[in-house]
């Protein structure tokens, strides 16, 4: 039975009541078919443009202390570009989604994930890779800590380990075990050699501020 009449008024109770609830579906219905109302005389916005995927684009690398002026496609991947361009295979291919931390290299000195990053936002950047922490044959102070500290089994992930703790001490020479833990967090050893790994950045550390 309807009570909704002005000789029986509903209880005051809490919440929403009958009345209320029918009421503010009512003029919900009505604000949206005004909206709608409204959207439909509105004109259509310009659509932007669409990038395609064989489009083509002139930027210019320094990669290692080397210039490179290269047209790149929109979708490249600075993975791809170091890799399959210009034959710098150190950075690994590994998730390819920013995961794992094996194509790590330093953009303008930080560490970022190449697989992550695309060429054209690169452009005009100071890029290294694991290749430019070498002079000529001799391994760079991080590189070398590693191989004396035996901080690999496989070595798939090395190259990015070696860059995410060049990144790290480039910013903090002197990191706790703990810095070095967060340091290196963004970087995934399927082999497991954690402790070996902290090591070697940890005497990395030591024989940067010796001057080595």
């Amino acid at each position: 039975m309807d009570h909704d009449n002005k000789d029986n008024p509903e209880p005051a109770t809490p919440g929403v009541s009958r009345r209320g609830f029918i009421t503010s579906v009512g003029t919900g219905a009505i604000g949206v078919a005004a909206a709608g109302a409204l959207v439909q005389a509105a004109p259509a916005p310009a659509h932007a443009d669409v990038v395609k995927p064989g489009d083509v684009s002139t930027i210019t690398l320094t990669v290692n202390g080397r210039t490179q002026k290269m047209l790149v496609e929109a979708r490249w991947s600075l993975l791809h570009v170091l890799r399959d361009r210009l034959g710098l295979t150190g950075t690994k291919v590994g998730c390819e989604r920013g995961e794992c931390g094996a194509c790590t290299v330093l953009i303008d000195g930080e560490a970022r994930y190449a697989c992550m990053t695309l060429a054209v936002e690169a452009d005009g950047r100071d890029i290294t890779t694991i290749e430019g922490l070498m002079t000529g044959e001799e391994l760079g102070t991080t590189q070398q800590a590693f191989a004396e500290e035996d901080a690999f089994q496989c070595g798939y992930c090395t190259p990015g380990q070696v860059m995410a703790a060049e990144s790290l001490l480039r910013t903090n020479p002197s990191p706790s075990l703990d810095e070095i833990r967060q340091g290196m967090a963004g970087n995934i050893c399927r082999c497991g050699t954690y402790a070996h790994i902290f090591k070697a950045v940890a005497k990395a550390a030591d024989l940067k501020r010796q001057g080595r």
